[in-house]
């Protein structure tokens, strides 16, 4: 295990987003992937969600995406979220971890890598 430097380009990030239903989830977690913004989603199911919108509590079921990026993509992952996401303010959450194991952390990079960088 490593403890990767945090403000490197290539430092591991965890991003939670929340959608609607799974069909958005998936459509999300796909395009994040397919464009290389992220290495991996997982799509958690049945979250229930307690928060205040417009001075109201509101109370909703929904899916909770697990988000494994990179730091140098977290803006266009923002971006693609701003354009792609139902929601007019979609959750993005980027989380540091404090160790990443060596594999997994390669692993990571290569997968959530602008197409053309060599890795």
């Amino acid at each position: 295990m490593q403890n990767p430097d945090t403000s490197a380009d290539e430092a591991p990030r965890v991003v939670l987003i929340t959608a609607p239903d799974g069909e958005v989830a998936r459509a999300l977690a796909r395009g994040l992937v397919e464009r290389r913004l992220a290495a991996c989603a997982n799509l958690l199911p049945a979250v229930i969600s307690v928060y205040r919108w417009e001075g109201a509590v509101q109370e909703d079921a929904e899916v909770l995406l697990v988000v494994k990026t990179v730091r140098a993509r977290l803006e266009a992952l923002e971006a693609y979220l701003d354009e792609h996401h139902p929601y007019d303010v979609p959750e993005c959450v980027a989380l540091a971890p404090a160790a990443v194991s060596d594999a997994y952390l390669a692993w990571l990079r290569a997968g959530s890598s602008h197409p053309g960088d060599a890795r």
